[in-house]
């Protein structure tokens, strides 16, 4: 027996290139959340099953692929884009869905670099969001990698290996000052593979592949751009480079709630708790998910799951609450 399909996909032709959307719809009277993976250039809306496959959600989701990224750059590989383009990007797929769903606002669920992303357009664009959810929250990229860094190393020296702490010494320094080329990448790499060893960052080991390639909408020709994803994105990587949201502020116009793994170093959680303490805003809340990492969406998913349907909650409690004081 044939599972129903849960999901709609389409592509939307917006600035000059056809973008992929994955709907997961529960009810039109229900939030409206938009996905925004990390990398950059790493979809992931074939993971979007995982977490979205279940009944008790009390939103609906929309995982986009960006420019660059996923299915979208299977249908535009001559599209190069920078920070500002995938800004302008992001504001006319809020604009669409905010009409193809009827709200006056949408949520924002950022992810690693799309936390980045999210992050700037919350500030820029508040009158089109409902809250912004961070995960995987990214503070300052730079200290991330740093704070990183000496947390693989203490792991390394913890656990007496030799093999990867001689690694480790061969990479040499890291982070990197300046330009962002294929000796920084190279470097990144070798770093986010020892540190998905020790748990410390996703692990894109075989059964990370296996989980992947089980997913509804994926194929073959999908893996291309996940693993060519950085190259493409170059740009936008070394403009991250020098992103430090501590420098647009800690005043936001709209809720905020900060989904971080426990073990995340990756984007440090004690950086991401740290600027959720200075955060002003009508109303934010913090939540550690257990026994997760950078991604706590797969390492934990049941109670990301729990955290995201009790933030939707809140909201909506919220809306009611404003609704009959009216």
């Amino acid at each position: 027996m044939t599972k129903e399909k849960i999901y709609e996909e389409e592509y939307v032709n917006i600035n000059g290139a056809n973008h992929y959307l994955l709907h997961y719809k529960t009810k039109q009277e229900n939030p409206v959340l938009l996905f925004l993976h990390g990398g950059p250039g790493q979809s992931e809306s074939m993971m979007a099953y995982i977490v979205e496959d279940y009944a008790k959600r009390n939103y609906n989701i929309v995982y986009y692929d960006q420019r660059g990224a996923g299915k979208t750059f299977l249908k535009n590989k001559k599209l190069r884009a920078n920070t500002q383009i995938l800004k302008d990007d992001l504001l006319e797929i809020v604009l669409y869905l905010k009409k193809m769903y009827g709200k006056d606002k949408i949520g924002i669920l950022g992810h690693s670099w799309g936390s980045a992303l999210g992050s700037m357009f919350v500030l820029e664009h508040p009158e089109h969001v409902l809250c912004y959810i961070g995960c995987g929250q990214v503070v300052d990229v730079m200290e991330n990698e740093r704070v990183g860094y000496q947390k693989l190393r203490e792991a390394i020296e913890q656990a007496g290996n030799d093999k990867d702490h001689k690694a480790l010494e061969k990479i040499g320094t890291y982070p990197l000052e300046g330009e962002f080329n294929m000796n920084y990448m190279k470097k990144m790499g070798q770093i986010r593979n020892l540190q998905g060893k020790y748990n410390l960052a996703i692990k894109a080991d075989k059964s990370f592949v296996r989980m992947i390639m089980k997913s509804p909408i994926i194929g073959l020709r999908d893996l291309y751009p996940f693993m060519v994803g950085i190259l493409y994105n170059k740009q936008v990587t070394s403009e991250l480079m020098a992103f430090d949201l501590r420098k647009f502020g800690v005043k936001y116009d709209v809720p905020m709630y900060y989904v971080l793994g426990e073990n995340d170093q990756q984007t440090p959680v004690e950086m991401g708790v740290q600027y959720y303490e200075e955060i002003e805003a009508p109303n934010k809340k913090l939540y550690i998910i257990k026994n997760a990492g950078h991604a706590p969406m797969v390492d934990n998913t049941v109670d990301y799951r729990e955290a995201i349907c009790e933030i939707v909650r809140e909201i909506l409690a919220k809306e009611a609450n404003c609704y009959n004081k009216i």
